[in-house]
């Protein structure tokens, strides 16, 4: 493959990554966004975390993770858990709340995923999830 042709497929991922964003937040009723979604989303998936490794793995920088932590914990959507024995430790936990607007979150973008990829044939989107799935898997080489 070209060296163009690899650039024109970075660029057309990147619009419809970016488009699909857009879209999700014009239709998302919560003025929340989609970076305290995906907080939520990794806070529910692996429990209450240091807001210094979520960081790290959502690949945030510390200040931009203490704005969607103090943001989610405004808005009732998360909580700070103190360790008694230890009062420095602090996690992030997502709350009652925080689950609801993520699941809420999630039906949203799986109703526009489907609206989005409508246009494509049965053995389009088998091609389309070979490559995805090639593409996660190649993630491991990187390494």
């Amino acid at each position: 493959m070209e060296k163009t042709d690899i650039f024109k497929l970075i660029h057309a991922a990147e619009l419809f990554t970016n488009e699909a964003i857009i879209r999700w937040m014009k239709s998302f009723p919560h003025n929340i966004g989609i970076s305290p979604i995906i907080v939520l989303s990794e806070l529910k998936h692996k429990g209450p975390q240091k807001q210094t490794v979520l960081a790290k793995k959502l690949g945030y920088t510390p200040g931009a993770m203490t704005n969607i932590a103090n943001r989610l914990i405004k808005l009732g959507l998360a909580e700070r858990k103190y360790n008694e024995n230890d009062r420095r430790n602090v996690l992030l936990a997502v709350t009652d709340q925080g689950l609801t607007i993520l699941r809420e979150a999630q039906l949203k973008g799986q109703e526009l995923r489907a609206k989005m990829f409508q246009v494509l044939s049965e053995e389009e989107i088998q091609q389309y999830l070979a490559i995805q799935e090639k593409l996660i898997k190649n993630f491991e080489n990187l390494d």
